[in-house]
């Protein structure tokens, strides 16, 4: 069996999809590690070009031979809470100023989405977990 390669770095990136450059974030972070952008670039483009335009979630782990692997992790839930809701940002005090609600039937769509990068259990767990970001944005849960 071969030996596991050592991992010296784990990056997380958020990029919109299909839009990698060799500019910052990606060029400058990448850049750092000694990787070659384009082995990331072009990739990721292709493997995220139905995202066009959104952000999202990337993990990159760098290996001690200057090779890596990444893993794209789709939008992140704040985003998916904004677009669902349609509001443009999240509250900057979230406890007295709310900037919209959300039902238990969007809160759904939204956990089954995310449900394999939660830390849940069950749907139920995932709900809970995003119920809690849309109350740290601002918004009301119903139900």
């Amino acid at each position: 069996m071969a030996e596991a390669k050592k991992v010296i770095g784990n990056l997380k990136l958020r990029i919109p999809g299909g839009k990698a450059t060799a500019g910052p974030p990606v060029g400058s972070t990448l850049g750092q590690w000694g990787l070659n952008m384009m082995d990331f670039i072009n990739p990721f483009n292709e493997g995220t070009k139905d995202y066009m335009g959104k952000n999202v979630i990337v993990h990159i782990k760098v290996y001690e031979d200057r090779t890596f692997d990444w893993v794209c992790l789709g939008q992140p839930v704040d985003d998916l809470i904004r677009e669902e809701i349609k509001i443009a940002k999240g509250s900057g005090k979230p406890n007295t100023d709310k900037v919209g609600k959300i039902t238990r039937a969007q809160l759904e769509k939204i956990a089954e989405i995310k449900k394999d990068q939660l830390n849940a259990v069950d749907l139920e767990g995932a709900v809970k977990v995003v119920a809690g970001t849309a109350r740290s944005m601002g918004v009301e849960v119903e139900g």
